[in-house]
């Protein structure tokens, strides 16, 4: 592909979310830029949902497992469904009684402040790493089809990248990120529906034959009952589903943000609702999209690139298919990671104002200046842990900082849990030790899964082992002379 035409579309691209921006963000102060002032159209925030839920990790990694796991992804998004009914029906409830901008000044009323700045950090954390992981693998793609050709370091690709999303969210914030992940969102079913279209074109496929080739391949294989071992087995997936939606939407600040952004809980009811179910369908185009990759490699004899997920940037972009699939992937790439990146850094943002720095104590007079200076010190941050990756040079450490970022919503999980599941007090400045073992001795039950329980391996069901032991570990903090009444 000739990088003018890739720097033409992504200059067009980036021109139209400015320019949303500068439409949304009129008149809008720290109340617009934290909760959207609570106007949010609530179909507009599902729809936008959808693409900041995947990102350019789950763009470019879901098609290329299929080949490995087949459609046993599907069973894990399956589990997404009763997990998004208890953030819907049980934590939204929550959070819109007690007003809260961030959602971890429910710790701080249930438990106290050490246990409030616990549930912050480690959001900021986690999200920090997670949104850094993300954008670093759409820089490294743009700096492979754009910037190298011109000389330009990789550096300057990384301030590019995060400087556009300052760009366009620095004055709106919340208000702005709901309509911009919209298009994006859009963009990115764009790009993953035609490319399928095309792909069913070149092996000689309607959209019927398709679906019907890629149901009758051995690569389309759902459920996985038969042996509880590894980490493809059914109820492995649907309870790490279950249990992951609740953690990482319904205790993440950012995915949390949009839905707080909406009229009632009524709306953000219906936003979750509708968004959960659309959330089913399109996961199951990325894995059929994964399965056309295949077919159609194997249909053609093409090699298979060292690793999977190569295969889709592979085919996409060394002419094999039309310019327009190549377009349709960078577009959709760059979509599926900035409608994550952008809300993310919005709501990293809104933590370290509002949970850290206490923003809303704050003189009115010193409010915005200090969250814009908050957000452009975020931005930073952005940059240096991009820039971290690149120097540690090792692809894994993509795969590694996503199985750490998963650790950091197990504490997360046990004390929201035992603060809705019981009455009891705990001691609140023990609350911060309890959160850090947790994660540590999950990751020494993971490490000897295997020699302690009969050759078991943890999937996606560590999580519910980390948040269980921070639940345990809240227990022994009890203030045994009230109890558990």
């Amino acid at each position: 592909m000739q990088p003018a035409l890739i720097l033409a579309s992504i200059t067009a691209y980036f021109a139209l979310l400015y320019g949303i921006s500068v439409v949304t963000s009129k008149g809008a102060g720290n109340d617009a830029f934290f909760v959207g002032e609570r106007r949010s159209p609530w179909y507009i925030v599902a729809f936008g949902m959808i693409g900041a839920s995947l990102s350019g990790v789950t763009f470019i990694s879901v098609p290329g497992m299929v080949a490995a796991n087949q459609f046993s992804y599907l069973q894990m998004v399956l589990g997404y469904l009763p997990g998004y009914a208890v953030i819907a029906f049980v934590l939204m409830p929550l959070y819109y009684r007690l007003r809260l901008t961030s959602i971890y000044g429910y710790l701080g009323q249930r438990f106290g402040r050490k246990s409030y700045l616990t549930g912050a950090w480690f959001f900021l954390l986690s999200r920090s790493l997670g949104s850094a992981a993300r954008l670093y693998l759409v820089a490294v793609v743009l700096q492979f089809l754009l910037f190298d050709a011109w000389g330009v370091p990789f550096i300057a690709t990384v301030v590019i990248t995060i400087l556009l999303i300052w760009l366009y969210t620095n004055r709106g914030g919340i208000r702005t990120i709901i309509w911009t992940d919209t298009l994006q969102t859009l963009f990115m079913l764009l790009a993953v529906v035609f490319t399928v279209v095309l792909l069913g074109q070149k092996l000689g496929w309607d959209i019927g034959e398709t679906i019907a080739q890629v149901r009758s391949s051995d690569l389309s294989r759902v459920f996985f009952f038969d042996d509880p071992k590894p980490g493809t087995y059914f109820w492995k997936q649907f309870l790490g589903g279950m249990f992951i939606a609740i953690a990482m939407t319904g205790l993440d600040q950012d995915m949390m943000q949009k839905n707080l952004s909406c009229r009632s809980v009524g709306e953000a009811q219906k936003n979750m609702v509708s968004f959960s179910l659309v959330l089913v369908l399109v996961n199951a185009v990325f894995l059929m999209l994964g399965a056309l990759l295949y077919l159609y490699v194997e249909r053609f004899g093409i090699a298979l690139p060292d690793k999977a997920d190569q295969l889709y940037p592979m085919l996409a972009t060394d002419g094999s298919l039309p310019v327009v699939v190549g377009l349709l992937f960078i577009l959709g790439l760059i979509a599926a990671a900035y409608s994550s990146a952008d809300s993310a850094l919005t709501a990293l943002t809104t933590s370290v104002c509002v949970d850290i720095l206490d923003i809303e104590r704050r003189p009115e007079a010193e409010r915005m200046p200090l969250r814009r200076k908050v957000h452009v010190v975020m931005s930073a941050v952005m940059v240096v842990l991009i820039m971290l990756f690149k120097w540690l040079n090792d692809d894994s450490v993509i795969k590694t900082v996503f199985v750490v970022a998963g650790y950091t919503y197990g504490p997360l999980l046990g004390l929201f849990a035992f603060g809705m599941l019981t009455k009891a007090t705990v001691r609140d400045r023990w609350v911060p030790i309890v959160s850090v073992l947790s994660p540590l001795l999950t990751f020494v039950l993971d490490r000897n899964s295997e020699l302690l329980f009969g050759g078991y391996t943890f999937g996606f069901e560590l999580l519910l082992v980390n948040g269980a032991i921070t639940f345990l570990g809240l227990l022994v903090c009890v203030h045994r002379e009230r109890g558990m009444a």
